[in-house]
């Protein structure tokens, strides 16, 4: 196996574990991050939201969290993966499956580069129920919820020595 593909499964091991400090440790210090919910820039600021998502489901969704990825492929440069969350969303408290491919780009044995990609519309559906299947197609919902994400990251950092 390559070590770039031995990095990920690390990574998603310790994602299975809710291993937030694992998780960062995978990622170069300038490395930025992307998915429907975040953008984000370097290593601290990606632990935090890892930490902010761990310790809810730690908190309010523990007893159903499960994680599951197959798919690993990595050479020297880039790497895939495909991973699936059933978890509780700890807004809503409603039950969800995603399903999300991650891909990567590698520089000295770390990721530089993380974009998550899933049906934000599916997702919302699940996690906000009746607003989410109505406006989930939106480009209002997905700012909302973007903004919605980033408020409670920078209030989880400003809050929580873990979040720093």
């Amino acid at each position: 196996m390559h070590k770039n593909a031995e990095l990920l499964q690390r990574f998603y091991t310790a994602f299975a574990a809710l291993d937030a400090d694992a998780m960062q440790a995978c990622y170069a210090a300038d490395a930025c991050f992307r998915d429907e919910a975040f953008t984000l820039d370097g290593a601290v600021q990606i632990g935090a939201m890892w930490r902010m998502l761990c310790t809810a489901t730690q908190a309010k969704g523990r007893d159903v969290w499960r994680l599951a990825f197959n798919g690993i492929e990595a050479d020297d440069q880039r790497g895939q993966a495909h991973w699936e969350a059933h978890y509780r969303f700890s807004a809503t408290g409603r039950m969800v499956h995603n399903i999300i491919d991650g891909r990567f780009v590698f520089r000295d044995g770390l990721i530089a580069d993380h974009v998550d990609r899933f049906d934000f519309w599916r997702w919302s559906r699940q996690a906000l129920g009746t607003p989410g299947l109505l406006l989930g197609w939106s480009p209002f919902l997905k700012a909302k919820v973007r903004a919605t994400a980033a408020a409670n990251l920078a209030r989880f950092q400003a809050s929580s020595p873990a979040g720093r």
